[in-house]
């Protein structure tokens, strides 16, 4: 079954051609990282314009790559539900239209849900009995949580940031030291020359027991220790600083993105771990998505936790960490296979089923 997915949840977008839920026969995403760089932040008006300029070039090139037309494509697959509903609406439009003409299925898949597939695209081996039930870890931009996960489309939220999210955090810290936007890759990179105890930035915890995250206590330490805590205001209100990032050497720079990504990811394992004691059942694997996913400390921290608990840990590979269309067609397949289609009804729904 090759089934064509669509995705533009937010500022990528993406499509892709996936053979029985596996096999990926392309994977194309357009990024609008350019386009928003210089507002530090996803403009929603301006994502959701560039949708409708790049969805059609991009479907032609995932078909192109796949080697197949839209008549040897058996159903249409997009990410309907959370994100910006302005830049749903193109990609669910866009399915919709294709859907209708061609006289093929479609399903609508839920984009979180479809993060945590991204860890079992471009293999073969697995069965549902070797993985499930898991523990899923969701790490993105605009999403931290942890879920019960009993099989691809049978999952529950049990944790979940109070505040901001990990993706969110890493922005906010490469805007405070001055480093540019996306900030997760910048402050990664420039972490693995740092000193990670440097500085002893805090590590949320929340109340014993909790499954919850949460990245505002951290951003607003990684400010004070970078600029120093406000003694006064501007005659506009705006607090003023003792100290600019710009003072800093690149070196120290360095030693704040260590410290930052430490705190950041310690906080991600320590959830885990409570996660995992917390089970009333014991989970086979631990499967992990989002855009954060890619992270090295993050990978390198989860593998070695694994290896603690005895539990396998499937990240995605590389190219399905952000946001793509091949998690959405691979996890459609799990509704297709079982005949479990949407009809043209299907909605964009900015916020998940969960």
């Amino acid at each position: 079954m090759k089934i064509l997915g669509i995705e533009s949840s937010c500022d990528e977008t993406a499509a892709s051609v996936v053979e029985d839920g596996r096999r990926v026969l392309s994977n194309i995403i357009s990024s609008q990282v350019d386009l928003h760089a210089e507002y530090g932040g996803v403009v929603p008006e301006i994502a959701s314009r560039a949708h409708v300029e790049r969805i059609l070039p991009v479907v032609e090139s995932a078909l192109r790559d796949a080697e197949c037309t839209l008549a040897e494509i058996d159903a249409l697959a997009v990410g309907n539900r959370p994100g910006l509903i302005g830049s749903l609406l193109v990609g669910v439009a866009g399915a919709k239209a294709l859907a209708w003409s061609l006289g093929k299925p479609l399903v609508g898949v839920d984009h979180i849900e479809s993060h945590l597939y991204g860890a079992l695209l471009e293999d073969h081996s697995w069965t549902h009995e070797s993985i499930f039930p898991a523990l899923g870890l969701v790490v993105s931009g605009g999403h931290t949580a942890i879920y019960e996960v009993r099989s691809p489309l049978d999952m529950q939220r049990i944790g979940s940031t109070i505040d901001d999210a990990i993706g969110e955090a890493y922005d906010k810290a490469a805007s405070i030291l001055g480093l540019g936007y996306p900030g997760g890759p910048i402050v990664d990179k420039r972490a693995q020359r740092g000193d990670a105890g440097a500085h002893d930035l805090p590590v949320s915890r929340l109340k014993p027991g909790s499954l919850d995250f949460s990245y505002s206590g951290l951003k607003t330490a990684l400010l004070y220790t970078v600029r120093g805590t406000p003694s006064a205001s501007d005659a506009s209100g705006k607090p003023v600083y003792e100290r600019a990032a710009s003072d800093l050497t690149g070196p120290e720079i360095d030693d704040l993105c260590a410290s930052f990504q430490k705190a950041a990811i310690d906080a991600i394992i320590l959830k885990v771990g409570r996660a995992l004691d917390a089970g009333e059942h014991s989970p086979r694997s631990i499967l992990v998505g989002g855009g954060v996913s890619a992270n090295s400390l993050l990978r390198s921290r989860l593998a070695q936790l694994g290896a603690e608990r005895d539990i396998q840990v499937r990240v995605p590979p590389m190219p399905y960490c952000l946001d793509n269309a091949a998690m959405i067609a691979g996890l459609a397949f799990e509704r297709a296979n079982d005949s479990d289609f949407d009809d043209l009804h299907l909605q964009a729904m900015p916020t998940g089923s969960r």
